[in-house]
């Protein structure tokens, strides 16, 4: 990882908002993302006792997705229609997957969500992390995959290139990338990954 560079665009961004995160315009930004409010949906909604209600877990899952700002409009209805279609089996096994992620034998539970998504050709990054990153925003990372690639590239993170095809392995270490990164700036940037990937993402133009 080049430190210089994360140093050069976190001089520039607190240049222009001396605040970090809490400057009006940053706040203001913020306020269409609804952090808080996701966190609080995904909290409620996929806490280890929810899993007991498959159903109720994979409406919490729908309603993240499609309340996300951080999803694409045409991924939102695909997911959707994608819950109606499963099987009980395969609805249980997204569920049990989502359940493994968040609480259990992560790599295990993304392996899971991947088999049950892949035939529908909707295992997808922003699919697969959305739910992880609203329920721990300071530990889990959202994968929206241009500015991955070009945080990568510019900041030259070092073992990662950049693939559709979701794994945990990535993940995992792009993960451990990113919070290695977060350690080493300003407090004013350290709000939470997402808030953190978005700076990533102004210092490169996006």
């Amino acid at each position: 990882m080049n430190r210089e560079k994360l140093i050069l665009a976190q001089k520039s961004f607190l240049n222009r908002y001396p605040e970090g995160f809490d400057s009006p315009e940053m706040m203001e930004i913020g306020k269409k993302h609804k952090l808080a409010k996701m966190t609080k949906m995904a909290r409620e909604g996929l806490a280890p006792e929810s899993f007991d209600d498959t159903d109720a877990v994979l409406e919490t899952m729908r309603k993240i997705v499609s309340s996300s700002s951080m999803v694409s409009v045409f991924e939102k209805p695909k997911f959707r229609d994608l819950l109606k279609d499963l099987s009980a089996g395969e609805s249980a096994e997204l569920a049990d997957g989502l359940k493994n992620a968040l609480h259990g034998d992560q790599e295990k539970g993304f392996r899971q969500m991947i088999s049950v998504l892949l035939p529908f050709k909707l295992a997808k990054w922003t699919l697969l992390t959305v739910c992880l990153v609203y329920y721990r925003p300071d530990e889990e990372v959202f994968i929206k995959p241009t500015t991955v690639k070009n945080v990568i590239t510019h900041f030259e993170l070092e073992g990662l290139k950049y693939s559709p095809t979701a794994s945990f392995e990535f993940y995992n270490l792009y993960r451990e990338q990113i919070n290695q990164m977060k350690s080493m700036v300003d407090e004013r940037l350290k709000v939470d990954n997402a808030a953190f990937s978005g700076f990533l993402m102004m210092s490169l133009g996006g």
